[in-house]
């Protein structure tokens, strides 16, 4: 003879109490949507805000001398860069290298003269891709007609100034023998990014005119900027390059982006951890929900279990009676969370949240001198969107380990005396 049915039995017993079954489904679907927005909300602007610094600086991973870090002075380069790339551009997880040269200059005019720091690139080889400072040509153009004279300056660094484009500046700074070098430019563009630390402190220029200044060689730079599919492999990509370039230059370390903006990665991990934290007391607070519903049902059916018991029922079958039902609460929990998140994730995922309008002055908020996105989106990692699915799960079965312990130890002569 077979056994009773209990998953059908388990279905049952659920919506014996429709109200109660209801509230918990509820509950267990909004933690899990918060739990999918709250990550996916990080997911993605995090990683935004990761590929920003990278677009910024020296890329997901960056290819330099190995003292530069420590000290970093425009006599420590690396003489082949574009070897580098090569070696670079083999890995599979890379998308594009680029090579730059990047420090600090004294930038007069007329009036006034202020430090900066300076970014040189090639603008054949670039594009907002890899430098999202060309997004922010406010007025005028990159390096003039030829893209190869001219400099780009900050918006307030040119107010600053009291300069604008077609005017002639000079910048200073030291070679790479720790020579002195000045050179007369005009001001081709001006951007502006909305960030303080950027538009007053930077300008951008035309990696051969700097090389000639600095008395570099022909394919010298300060850092070959690697950047990557998705930042996550930083790490890995690291690990593989740092052993590639060994034999080509002893030099020349690879460094993730994280080495190299420590302030950055320090917020980012506060706030992904706070994150996780909230999610965690979410679910907790979910789980003692479903156990309060779980218990409180066993409680309520002790002499039902007790007849059960008497017609021949065991201790397992009871446990699993009850563990049945966890799972279907929790199951059916989680599909009921897919329907409800799905709306509100496909609209925050496509339009988002647009910031810009409770940012003082207009001023974009900004760590580490990386700006902060001014529109919020939803996008989660896929295995973070598994993972808080199946933590949602092993939080409603736990909270049946207990009640279903308690229903198998149910005594038959006693419990079926209870009215």
């Amino acid at each position: 003879m077979s056994g009773p049915n209990l998953m059908a039995m388990a279905w049952r017993n659920l919506w014996r109490h429709r109200r109660r079954t209801l509230l918990t489904l509820s509950s267990i679907a909004f933690g899990t949507m918060l739990a999918w927005l709250f990550t996916g909300l990080g997911d993605a602007n995090w990683r935004k805000m990761i590929d920003l610094a990278a677009r910024l600086g020296g890329g997901h991973v960056t290819l330099q001398h190995a003292e530069y870090l420590d000290s970093p002075t425009l006599s420590r380069t690396v003489a082949a860069a574009s070897d580098l790339a090569a070696v670079a551009l083999a890995d599979s997880d890379v998308s594009r290298v680029v090579s730059r040269i990047s420090g600090n200059l004294m930038i007069a005019s007329a009036a006034r003269n202020y430090g900066a720091g300076f970014i040189a690139f090639d603008p054949d080889a670039e594009d907002a891709d890899t430098l999202s400072l060309l997004e922010a040509i406010d007025e005028g153009e990159l390096f003039g007609a030829n893209g190869r004279g001219g400099i780009v300056l900050g918006t307030k660094l040119a107010e600053n100034l009291r300069v604008g484009v077609g005017h002639k500046v000079v910048y200073t700074l030291t070679d790479k023998d720790g020579e002195i070098v000045q050179e007369a430019v005009r001001v081709s563009g001006i951007l502006r990014t909305g960030a303080p630390s950027v538009d007053a402190a930077l300008v951008l220029l035309p990696i051969d005119y700097v090389r000639t200044s600095l008395r570099y060689g022909a394919d010298e730079a300060v850092q070959v900027a690697v950047f990557l599919d998705d930042q996550r492999a930083a790490d890995e990509v690291a690990t593989r390059l740092a052993g590639e370039i060994e034999s080509e230059a002893e030099s020349v370390v690879a460094l993730p982006w994280h080495v190299l903006q420590p302030e950055l990665a320090g917020f980012i991990a506060m706030k992904v951890g706070g994150a996780w934290v909230m999610e965690a007391i979410i679910m907790l607070l979910v789980a003692a929900g479903i156990f309060n519903t779980i218990f409180v049902g066993v409680m309520e059916r002790m002499r039902e279990f007790g007849i059960l018991r008497a017609i021949g029922w065991t201790p397992g079958q009871l446990g699993r009676l009850v563990l049945t039902e966890s799972t279907l609460l929790a199951v059916s929990g989680i599909g009921l969370g897919v329907l409800v998140t799905a709306g509100p994730y496909l609209y925050l995922n496509r339009v988002g949240v647009d910031l810009m309008a409770a940012m003082a002055g207009g001023q974009v908020a900004e760590v580490a001198g990386v700006a902060m996105t001014t529109r919020m989106y939803v996008d989660i990692y896929p295995e973070n969107a598994v993972m808080i699915g199946g933590a949602a799960l092993c939080a409603t079965l736990l909270s049946g380990v207990y009640p279903a312990w308690k229903a198998g130890q149910v005594d038959p002569a006693d419990t079926i005396r209870l009215v």
